[in-house]
């Protein structure tokens, strides 16, 4: 059986995965009776994971002719004589409409129907949620007729809820992790002010001065003007020198940035690039997080799109051993910084393509996510965002070791 790659954009990919057979039809009958066989609209829509039925009827509506799928015999036809171009143009229409994700053009998504009867797309690989075009006559075949859910099994369910428990579990023992270091905190802090502090014992005249018993003495912090004076200054030359050492690790990464931005602004050839970056002698994470900071400061909404302009940029700065690594934590920290909200939302769709483009490969994401998840930034939102990717990462990386 000859097969093809799913979807005409991907038509001259040679390495694309997600293929389908290529139509066959058969013309059967004569005069008013003639109708159009798509021999093998199953295997078809079998590839795309849509019920046979919805080519079917796509085919019908767009040409204007009745339709019909037998469910038992699986065979698909259309009223009136329809050539098979013809036919494969409608079946990559519906392809583009209600297979391919409208995000990043992956094929591996699913017909959500909602809850205000809205016809979705959930992509597998990016997260992204593409709502179809209730006006298309289709979608209101596809509501009366929604497709099976997904019968998820037990020892699935049973897994993600041991997780649950397990992620409770630690994040509560991280909690009272938090307690116990801040009420230590506390404690060190108040004995350390109790020896910093000037003392002087107080007699009380009940006892007498000879005796060598405590009791009749009262300890008392010396609240003279000059003791308080020395206190003062001894506490604002510890927080000045605290205040001077940020400041200058503030200003030191300001120059980093700037001195980036400079650079970029020259528009100089990107070969360049990985020379201008040896050439600086900040930690490696510094310097690319000063490069992503000044390639995308102020992007929102256009992310993906930035992203893709800028890309030989982001691929020309990971040539380096542990650079790809740098740039993912590069990309972390730019989508859990505070006013990023919009970029974020991209974030899934953002690291898919520059693991298409060959930017980033697939053991270092998987390895930055684990880490990410085991951090000290856990709870940035980018994990969440980009986790259905990483999803199908893994089913992808299984998928092939099973084929091996």
């Amino acid at each position: 059986m000859a097969l093809q790659n799913i979807g005409a954009s991907n038509r001259n990919d040679a390495f694309y995965r997600y293929k389908m057979p290529k139509m066959v039809t058969k013309t059967e009958g004569k005069g008013n009776g003639i109708k159009t066989n798509i021999v093998n609209n199953v295997d078809i829509a079998k590839a795309l994971a849509r019920p046979a039925s919805y080519t079917t009827k796509y085919f019908g509506c767009e040409l204007g002719a009745q339709s019909k799928f037998d469910e038992k015999t699986g065979t698909s036809l259309v009223n009136g004589a329809h050539s098979t171009s013809k036919l494969a143009s409608l079946l990559e229409a519906f392809i583009k409409r209600y297979v391919q994700c409208y995000g990043c053009g992956n094929p591996e998504t699913e017909i959500v129907i909602t809850k205000s009867q809205m016809v979705n797309l959930k992509c597998a690989a990016c997260g992204f949620v593409s709502e179809c075009d209730m006006r298309d006559k289709l979608t209101t075949f596809i509501l009366k007729n929604p497709p099976e859910a997904k019968k998820v099994g037990k020892d699935k369910k049973a897994m993600r809820r041991a997780e649950k428990e397990r992620v409770k579990e630690g994040e509560a023992a991280d909690e009272a992790m938090k307690r116990l270091k801040k009420k230590d905190g506390c404690s060190k802090v108040s004995k350390k002010d109790a020896s910093d502090e000037e003392i002087s014992p107080k007699h009380d005249g009940s006892a007498d001065d000879d005796d060598d018993d405590d009791d009749g003495i009262q300890w008392q912090t010396d609240t003279s003007r000059e003791a308080a004076e020395k206190r003062m200054k001894e506490l604002s030359a510890a927080t000045a020198e605290m205040v001077m050492i940020s400041l200058d690790e503030e200003e030191e990464k300001k120059s980093l940035g700037h001195e980036m931005k400079e650079y970029l602004k020259k528009g100089l050839p990107i070969s360049e690039l990985k020379a201008f970056i040896s050439s600086l002698s900040e930690p490696p994470q510094e310097v690319i997080d000063a490069l992503f900071n000044a390639l995308f400061d102020g992007v929102g909404k256009d992310f993906l799109k930035e992203a893709m302009k800028k890309k030989d940029y982001l691929a020309a700065a990971t040539q380096e051993e542990g650079s790809q690594m740098h740039l993912l934590n590069s990309f972390g920290s730019f989508c859990g910084k505070s006013g990023n909200g919009e970029a974020v939302k991209e974030a899934a769709q953002v690291l898919k393509a520059l693991y298409d483009e060959d930017v980033v490969e697939e053991e270092f994401v998987l390895e930055w996510y684990q880490k990410g998840l085991a951090g000290a930034d856990k709870s940035s939102p980018v994990w969440k965002s980009v986790k259905p990717f990483v999803v199908w990462l893994q089913s992808a990386e299984s998928e092939s070791e099973g084929e091996a």
